[in-house]
């Protein structure tokens, strides 16, 4: 199947065989389960997904593609056309397993948008760049320690499983590419009992990463508040463990219920 790469879906062909061999190996699909396949593309790993599996779902927003795709799959291939930030995987059922090449100017928000849908997800196995991954994975205190760390890592128990050369694309992209497992914690450790304070914390101290937990948290919590709860004032956001996210932002929600 021909097509010429479109920027405005940020597509990147996976074509290296090596690559696919082993990002098919980690992901093991085996006969009958519930695989669903973001972008699938030109099929590079539509074909042995489906060869283990016997069947696949697969979210293409590209209708050329598309078009290509229910050609050489058939039947075996249950595909949806639609942009999959809209996508409501709820309609798709339970045990899901998401796979997926994810194109580099959505990856954040699509990760956003899967943490919806984690009572119906088995697992994931998406490829991003590889700077993406790493901050998925990233410990408290790390310098990449970020926002997408803290409220991936509340949901999800993750693994970098392997990096992807940039040559291993075409059109080859300008960065490298990393495999990364998402389990969905399923005896979650830590439920905040408000889970909007809960983001709302944690988007706030990270929103000036730079400044001290006592200015950019300042319109949220007081620094009395934080030293109760045994969390320096002048420590930054990146220095606090997804446990004390939970424990800040259920402090503040117990403050606006009394003040209610």
């Amino acid at each position: 199947m021909k097509h010429q790469a479109r920027k405005r879906f940020g597509q990147n062909f996976l074509i290296d065989p090596a690559s696919i061999g082993a990002i098919v190996a980690a992901i093991n699909p085996l006969p009958g389960e519930r695989l669903v396949e973001i972008g699938p593309g030109l099929g590079a790993l539509t074909r042995p997904l489906i060869a283990a599996a016997g069947a696949l779902e697969a979210i293409e927003i590209d209708r050329d593609l598309a078009s290509g795709l229910i050609n050489t799959f058939g039947k075996r291939l249950t595909l949806h056309t639609v942009d999959v930030l809209d996508f409501d995987f709820d309609s798709l059922g339970d045990d899901l397993r998401i796979i997926g090449n994810l194109p580099y100017n959505i990856s954040t928000p699509l990760l956003f948008h899967l943490t919806k849908y984690t009572k119906r997800l088995r697992d994931i196995h998406v490829m991003l760049q590889k700077e993406v991954v790493e901050r998925m994975v990233a410990a408290p205190g790390a310098s990449n320690y970020s926002r997408l760390s803290v409220m991936l890592q509340y949901r999800f128990q993750m693994e970098k499983l392997l990096d992807v050369p940039a040559d291993a694309f075409d059109p080859v992209p300008q960065v490298d590419s990393a495999v990364v497992r998402l389990l969905p914690l399923r005896s979650q450790p830590l439920v905040a009992r408000d889970e909007a304070q809960f983001q709302r914390v944690v988007a706030a101290a990270f929103s000036q990463r730079r400044k001290t937990l006592r200015n950019s948290l300042k319109s949220i919590v007081g620094t009395a508040t934080l030293d109760a709860l045994g969390i320096s004032p002048s420590a930054r956001a990146q220095e606090l463990s997804v446990a004390q996210f939970v424990a800040l932002a259920d402090h503040v929600t117990a403050d606006a219920g009394m003040q209610g």
